[in-house]
């Protein structure tokens, strides 16, 4: 005998029961009357027991299916109830969304928008995970994440919400006293900031106009697990820091840090929304990717 209950069989048992035929049965579940018929003689042969006195005429319970009818009714209901609540589920937004995001993204950009969605859509909640490690998302039980970067092939599903530029910036001070490089290649002798979740393993690459590309490993005194961190190193003029648009966008456009290298290029990387792989999204999430598309596609993932 199967460890599992013949589900199958005790739901279509109920709705025999339900009917009292086996033909109005097979007519509501869309069935063939012989596969209704060979479902309830599966249940009866599996339990040992005789669940419905047959003639021509008229279709009686014994006393075995009688006691088995209401067991089985709740069971279909229960069933029914189920599948029911997981469809709303999936069409109306409705319940958790633990989201995954960059920390400083999340602070800056992120977060200012919940309260509008939360607004928008009060019966959704969100867990919202700040983390600049590149999280699991199906192993650690996520419904959706932000990665900012050019993506590597993967089995999760990517939407791009907009781009992300990155700039190689050094405060005046730092170039006054150390002066500026005009190539990539310079970095090697310049005092420079790392970031631990750097998507290329701390190594910048360039290319420029005429298509020439020179990559660099630079080093310095400090290696930071979230960009922002390196911000207050930067400003005092003490290194070269290689950092994306919402991070150091304000503090170019204060002519605090000067962008360097300018006629060289890092491949640009975007915003992406990510999602396990798998059957449609349940609508808490689409609405969410709807939202912050709408919202980035105006500009809002990036420095105005």
């Amino acid at each position: 005998m199967s460890k599992l209950p013949d589900f199958e069989a005790l739901a279509i048992f109920a709705k025999v029961v339900e009917l009292r035929s086996f033909a109005a049965a097979a007519t509501e579940l869309s069935l063939s009357k012989a596969t209704i018929s060979k479902a309830v003689s599966r249940l009866e042969e599996r339990l040992g027991a005789r669940l419905f006195n047959r003639t021509s005429r008229r279709l009686a319970l014994t006393d075995a299916g009688q006691k088995l009818s209401e067991r089985a009714a709740r069971l279909l209901a229960d069933g029914e109830a189920a599948e029911s609540e997981a469809l709303a589920q999936s069409t109306t937004p409705r319940g958790l969304v633990r989201f995954a995001v960059p920390m400083s993204f999340g602070i800056k950009t992120v977060a200012p928008l919940l309260p509008e969605f939360m607004e928008a859509y009060p019966e959704v909640a969100i867990d919202l995970h700040l983390s600049d490690a590149t999280v699991d998302l199906i192993g650690e039980g996520f419904d959706a994440g932000l990665r900012i970067a050019r993506l590597p092939d993967s089995s999760l599903i990517a939407r791009r919400l907009c781009g992300m530029p990155r700039y190689t910036v050094a405060a005046p001070s730092y170039l006054k006293r150390y002066g500026r490089p005009t190539h990539p290649m310079h970095l090697a002798e310049h005092k420079c900031f790392g970031y631990a979740y750097l998507s290329t393993q701390g190594v910048w690459h360039y290319t420029n106009a005429s298509g020439e590309q020179a990559s660099v490993r630079p080093a310095g005194q400090l290696r930071v697990n979230n960009g922002e961190a390196v911000m207050p190193a930067l400003l005092a003029g003490l290194g070269i820091a290689d950092l994306p648009d919402f991070i150091v966008g304000d503090a170019i456009a204060r002519g605090e840090v000067e962008v360097i290298l300018k006629g060289w290029k890092q491949p640009e990387g975007a915003v992406h929304l990510v999602t396990p792989p798998g059957g449609p999204r349940p609508a808490r999430v689409e609405v969410l990717a709807d939202f912050l598309a709408s919202h980035f596609a105006k500009g809002r993932g990036q420095r105005k």
